[in-house]
């Protein structure tokens, strides 16, 4: 059983009300911290999902599938929803997150909980030899990632073609801000989370290959007119 484009699925932040557990909490509630990028790009865990919903206001969730998991025990037979949900500003900022419980309501709220604390950063740009307009539409080369037996390779596109792939990839380019792709899969695709995070770790290799320096001045890292490199 599966549900897409449910957006606004929690409930709404309210940064006044919010009382951080964290130092790094504190930090952001007290205006120290500004950006997100200031704490992705120094590799610091985030811990809790109020900083997030304080520094990435616009950020949108997105189920990506809803299923009954059940399990044997002494007492009798246990159900539980398995909840995976993708959140992203469509600006450069996703995360995937995944959680169970007995209500739905519950895991939906752990499951995006879950997905802001492990949001990354990534690189946009025009790698597609076809266009090279210079504009952040595209990533800006071919990523690879794997998680379990799924694979996913993701390729620079011209503009105009659109997000060439399956429903679950596309979910979450479309959640990080990317217009045009192609994508090749291999592996066990039918499981969604596996096919969610090996999509997400494609992603995380943006800004993890090194530029040479005639494609440094065509990548947007994060948001749109922020820091290239």
């Amino acid at each position: 059983m599966r549900r897409r484009h449910r957006r606004h699925i929690t409930e709404e932040f309210v940064l006044d009300k919010w009382q951080p557990r964290t130092k790094m909490g504190q930090a952001v509630k007290e205006g120290k911290i500004t950006d997100i990028a200031q704490i992705l790009r120094r590799g610091t865990p985030i811990k809790e999902s109020g900083i997030v919903s304080a520094l990435v206001p616009n950020i949108k969730e997105d189920i990506l599938e809803v299923k009954l998991v059940q399990r044997m025990h002494k007492s009798g037979r246990r159900v539980k929803y398995r909840i995976v949900v993708v959140v992203g500003n469509h600006d450069g900022i996703v995360g995937v997150g995944h959680a169970s419980a007995r209500d739905i309501g519950t895991a939906i709220r752990k499951a995006v909980n879950t997905a802001k604390i492990n949001v990354i950063e990534i690189a946009r740009g025009c790698g597609s030899w076809e266009c090279m307009c210079g504009r952040g539409h595209s990533v800006p080369f071919e990523v690879s990632g794997k998680s379990g037996s799924t694979k996913v390779s993701i390729k620079p596109a011209p503009r105009g073609l659109g997000l060439a792939m399956a429903e679950v990839p596309k979910i979450i380019l479309r959640a990080a801000g990317i217009q045009d792709a192609w994508t090749r899969s291999g592996g066990e695709t039918r499981t969604t989370l596996n096919f969610a995070l090996t999509t997400l770790e494609a992603l995380r290799q943006t800004t993890k290959v090194a530029l040479s320096e005639k494609y440094k001045g065509h990548v947007i890292i994060g948001k749109a007119g922020g820091a290239s490199g």
